[in-house]
């Protein structure tokens, strides 16, 4: 059974740096990509990034709009984890965060509230 657990998230202000990290467990991530989705209060969750498989061609790496040249995602194949740099965060950003895997993009982007989730991770941003 597959495990997701976030952590790495607090309290900041505006325009400082968080990281958080994403292990998972339960099975063989090798042929999965890996996420990171947000849920601000009273919103729907939203994708904020994934790192593929070099087969994923130009979509190996992906982010949100929101978030490009801000977050920077990488992944450690050898520890099943995730991680998000987050750099100049704006109050914008506060949210629960978490981490999700998919074989495919497409997959990845259409997981929704059906699917499994972790506990995630919150993230305040401070004006």
């Amino acid at each position: 059974q597959v495990q997701l657990v976030e952590s790495g998230g607090g309290l900041v202000q505006a325009g400082g740096s968080l990281r958080l990290s994403c292990v998972a467990s339960g099975r063989s991530f090798s042929n999965h990509g890996m996420g990171w989705f947000r849920q601000a209060p009273g919103k729907e969750r939203e994708f904020v990034a994934a790192i593929g498989l070099v087969t994923w061609g130009a979509d190996a790496i992906t982010y949100a709009d929101s978030v490009k040249g801000r977050f920077t995602i990488s992944r450690d194949h050898a520890k099943n984890t995730v991680y998000l740099q987050m750099s100049s965060l704006k109050p914008d950003d506060t949210a629960v965060y978490y981490c999700n895997t998919a074989p495919s993009l497409a997959r990845l982007k259409s997981l929704g509230a059906g699917d499994y989730w972790g506990q995630g991770t919150q993230v305040t941003v401070s004006s």
